[in-house]
């Protein structure tokens, strides 16, 4: 910083930072207005979609996620049905949270299973129906 000898010296220094402060508030509101757009709420879920889309993985493992929590909860409901005996609803929550982990940790192999198993199916039918 330079030493100022003079009022016309002090006048410029002064005027300098005058404009100084004018552009650091104008980046200050700037940056409050971009920051007010960003939290909107049209905003985050397009920022958030865009995120989703951007990392095939994270789709794959939230559809496993899924596909795993509705497996289990099905499982649980077939073999226990509405039954109020105490025993029956523990060995089914067992049930539920076994079946969920392993389908939602291997979609991939779950899938490929139903898929073999579904073209077994519709080769019977063809045998059976004489459709080649």
């Amino acid at each position: 910083m330079e030493n100022i000898t003079s009022s016309a010296g002090l006048k410029s220094a002064i005027q300098r930072m005058e404009y100084r402060q004018i552009e650091n508030g104008q980046r200050l509101e700037d940056d409050f207005y971009n920051a007010v757009e960003s939290l909107k709420p049209a905003n985050l879920i397009r920022n958030a979609v865009g995120n989703i889309s951007a990392n095939p993985n994270l789709i794959s493992n939230v559809l496993g996620g899924a596909l795993g929590l509705i497996s289990g909860y099905l499982s649980k409901k077939i073999a226990i049905g509405t039954s109020g005996n105490i025993i029956k609803k523990f060995l089914g929550t067992i049930l539920q949270f076994g079946v969920t982990s392993v389908v939602a940790q291997n979609p991939r192999t779950i899938a490929a299973f139903g898929q073999f198993f579904l073209q077994k199916i519709l080769r019977k039918k063809e045998y059976k129906t004489g459709i080649s």
